[in-house]
């Protein structure tokens, strides 16, 4: 194997796989380009509500869970808190997050970004800050 190509091994061995969870397919089709673009992730599939998140979530076994604070069934805070103890979860919202800070910690999430703002280093920088691989305490907020 050429070094290139051991490379481009550990690259792909390192990429977080990422769930993304969104009711607007636009918002989907989009993180998805950006992400993987970056090529720190691995889009392993997406969801359109919480139930099926839930579902997703265990049958894919994602690293990291993008997920929209206002969805169809439930909201992103009771999906998060569902999912605590599983993949770290990065919550998304095209709303303000400033005043969010306790709610976001109370869920489980790591931290919140604002849609506008959805950048591969934005979400490594949640996920970087997070205590161990995939803790849920920090509540980091990124505008």
């Amino acid at each position: 194997m050429g070094k290139s190509a051991k490379r481009e091994a550990r690259a792909a061995a390192a990429r977080r796989t990422l769930l993304i969870v969104d009711d607007h397919r636009g918002f989907r089709l989009l993180a998805r380009r950006l992400l993987e673009l970056d090529r720190r992730f691995e889009v392993v599939g997406e969801a359109t509500d919480g139930a099926s998140a839930l579902v997703a979530t265990r049958k894919l076994r994602p690293d990291v869970v993008l997920l929209d604070l206002e969805l169809p069934d439930m909201s992103g805070f009771r999906v998060a808190a569902e999912l605590t103890g599983g993949p770290a979860v990065v919550l998304t919202s095209a709303f303000d997050l400033a005043n969010m800070g306790p709610e976001i910690a109370r869920s489980g999430a790591l931290g919140a970004l604002r849609k506008d703002g959805l950048s591969g280093h934005a979400l490594m920088s949640i996920l970087d800050a997070a205590p161990g691989e995939t803790g849920h305490s920090s509540g980091g907020l990124s505008q």
